[in-house]
């Protein structure tokens, strides 16, 4: 399971930049930060059936994690991100779990952009991949820190700004390896005399519209999350791995520019699962800041500029 890269700064340009926005950092500037999530939840979609947990109460998950960027093109940027998952829940008689979790990797290339009217077209690739770096449980859902399963994710997205108002979008294809677990059977629909399971491959749409300016980056977000394949919850049993997990998440997101240090910035922001199978309808909160670093060797001004691509 990936984590969600929060922000980055662009270069001395100082714009919000990450694997799934339309901003690219400046060629050899390095950003690097850390970031912080708060997810919780005590009602979950056991299918499509939407019930309280009783059993665990409230389910809370907790991220610590460290974020970079670098630019080592204007057109190609190299991203990582590794976090740290804490799990808890405020009942039951299940412990929480914690520890390293994956180390994510995107290369983002923008492939084009265009004077389209008063405004700019831009369109990006992105690839992914993600490792575990502990041998972590992946079968302890819903405290597992995460899933344990190798991916690889392509992602095309298109990006409009006219003025300081912008609309992206982007869609993302995941392919999950399978994983082993700590048990030699398990049922899903059938009996299955083996550790290994089957991890479907996965489908991710993101809108995110709003105002963005060298300052100051605010933004509403849609995300639609879907695993092609799985099972449903079974009633009363707990989550496992393979299961089909779709969730529909709406926030916002917000990052501001230190107007006295703008190598520096902040950001905040939050999501709420709106509509699910097989998740929790979590409601999350992150907060970060991110510093930048100039590795060019001529100097530049560290005042920001309207560049936002």
């Amino acid at each position: 399971m990936m984590m969600a890269l929060l922000a980055c700064s662009i270069g001395f340009h100082a714009l919000a930049q990450t694997d799934i926005d339309a901003i690219m950092m400046e060629k050899n500037a390095f950003c690097v930060g850390p970031m912080y999530t708060h997810s919780s939840w005590k009602d979950y979609w056991e299918g499509t059936l939407k019930r309280e947990n009783l059993n665990l109460g409230r389910v809370t998950t907790e991220m610590y994690g460290i974020m970079g960027n670098y630019g080592v093109t204007r057109k190609l940027n190299a991203l990582f991100s590794v976090p740290y998952v804490r799990t808890k829940s405020s009942a039951g008689t299940l412990h929480g779990m914690d520890g390293i979790q994956d180390l994510s990797l995107f290369l983002k290339y923008r492939a084009l952009q265009h004077k389209m009217g008063d405004g700019k077209l831009s369109v990006f690739a992105i690839g992914g991949l993600s490792v575990p770096l502990t041998d972590y449980p992946a079968d302890y859902l819903p405290l597992s820190i995460g899933m344990r399963s190798k991916t690889a994710s392509a992602r095309v997205m298109v990006d409009y700004q006219q003025g300081n108002l912008f609309a992206t979008a982007s869609g993302t294809y995941t392919f999950r390896d399978d994983i082993e677990i700590d048990r030699t059977s398990y049922y899903t629909t059938e009996m299955h005399y083996t550790n290994r399971v089957k991890m479907y491959d996965m489908t991710n749409i993101n809108v995110r519209a709003g105002f963005r300016n060298h300052r100051l980056i605010a933004e509403a977000i849609f995300n639609q999350s879907n695993s092609l394949g799985g099972f449903d919850i079974t009633r009363n049993n707990m989550p496992f791995p393979s299961n089909e997990m779709n969730a529909t998440s709406v926030g916002v997101n917000i990052k501001y520019v230190i107007p006295a240090l703008p190598q520096l910035s902040v950001v905040v922001g939050g999501m709420q699962v709106v509509q699910g199978r097989n998740v929790g309808m979590a409601t999350s909160v992150y907060g970060s800041f991110f510093y930048v670093l100039d590795f060019s060797r001529k100097t530049k001004s560290v005042e920001p500029s309207n560049n936002s691509n």
